[in-house]
């Protein structure tokens, strides 16, 4: 089995584009649509969404205890948490519910799409063969297969993920993000390019796994503000698909992140 036990948490995405629709006779009609195709995919997007961090916030309580102060993946979690506005409240039930939670285990799915796609899955759940045979079985049904070796097309890196406005408000020039990076001891700084809508820009400063810590402390010591710090896979390289092989490869994806036990989902489709 290509699984690979793991014990980080990166940053989570939620999926769900709205369709717009017009004419002014057909009002009733469009109000419907409007919640039918815009409302309840973001509401259904967000619920996993919030339903994933708890998980996480559960398995990490559990596993270092329900004090962030002392239990840095935690910190780390509720960090996103607070970043997707995931309610206060919430937040704090699923840390106090962590005893009571059922034991998980953390896995990572290598993977092929359609074209040769890399893919790797952190997945957390409670049931390992079942969540097998739930990925193997929608791989399968989008031209992708469990493979052992794509986990060598990325790398591990530490991701701390910024705002694009400091801590009073200003905008943060590409500029500065270089010199905030270079200060902080980061490798590079990109805009982020996978973007939810109605989320806040962000910047991604990449460093090290080992400096994960101290970079978001000097760059948070500048007046930026840190909305997530994590390790990720990032890729290698990117591959370019025909638009038939990439249209396959989008749906896979899709698909998968709506796959409850897919805690995150890495590619290098470009």
């Amino acid at each position: 089995m290509a699984t690979l036990a793991l014990a980080r948490w990166p940053r989570l995405v939620a999926t769900g584009r709205p369709l717009h629709v017009g004419l002014g006779a057909w009002a009733g009609h469009n109000r419907w649509s409007k919640v039918k195709n815009v409302k309840g995919p973001r509401d259904a997007a967000r619920s996993r969404l919030f339903q994933r961090l708890g998980l996480m916030l559960r398995t990490a309580a559990r596993e270092g205890g329900p004090d962030p102060a002392l239990n840095a993946p935690l910190a780390n979690v509720v960090e996103q948490c607070r970043a997707k506005n995931m309610p206060k409240a919430s937040i704090e039930a699923a840390i106090r519910g962590a005893e009571k939670a059922a034991a998980t285990t953390r896995l990572l799915y290598e993977a092929r799409g359609p074209g040769g796609a890399a893919l790797l899955l952190e997945v957390l759940t409670d049931n390992p063969r079942r969540c097998q045979q739930d990925v193997r079985l929608l791989l399968a049904r989008h031209g992708g297969t469990l493979a052992e070796g794509a986990r060598h097309g990325f790398e591990e890196k530490g991701v701390v993920r910024v705002g694009r406005r400091d801590v009073r408000g200003g905008p943060i020039s590409m500029e500065e993000a270089l010199e905030a990076a270079l200060e902080a001891g980061a490798q590079d700084v990109v805009p982020e390019e996978e973007e939810e809508e109605e989320e806040e820009p962000t910047l991604k400063f990449i460093c090290e796994p080992w400096a994960l810590r101290p970079v978001r402390e000097r760059l948070e010591a500048r007046g930026l503000r840190p909305l997530s710090a994590a390790v990720e896979y990032l890729p290698r390289s990117r591959v370019q698909l025909p638009e038939e092989t990439r249209a396959r490869a989008e749906r896979l994806l899709r698909a998968l992140a709506d796959c409850p036990d897919v805690a995150r989902l890495y590619h290098n489709v470009q």
